[in-house]
């Protein structure tokens, strides 16, 4: 996924913020950077075999979240327009 398209999928997080989590996670290879010598830059980042392994535990964080909203009487807050 290249920054622009994390940046509109999460527009609450700042430029700054996106890019210190970015650098945090490739420090921690969670995530791999590729960047391609073009112009204007164009960089991409994925998930590694490392990070690939938390996929399950995220997926099963989001659907006790769910089920938290659900059963509180909340609204889910990944449902809202």
């Amino acid at each position: 996924m290249r920054f622009g398209e994390m940046q509109r999928a999460i527009p609450q997080a700042t430029a700054k913020m996106l890019t210190q989590q970015l650098k945090e996670l490739e420090a921690d290879c969670i995530i791999s950077r590729k960047l391609y010598p073009v112009v204007p830059p164009k960089t991409e980042y994925s998930l590694t075999e490392q990070g690939q392994t938390l996929v399950p535990i995220v997926n099963m964080m989001s659907e006790w979240g769910h089920g938290y909203f659900v059963r509180m009487g909340m609204a889910d807050p990944s449902t809202e327009a």
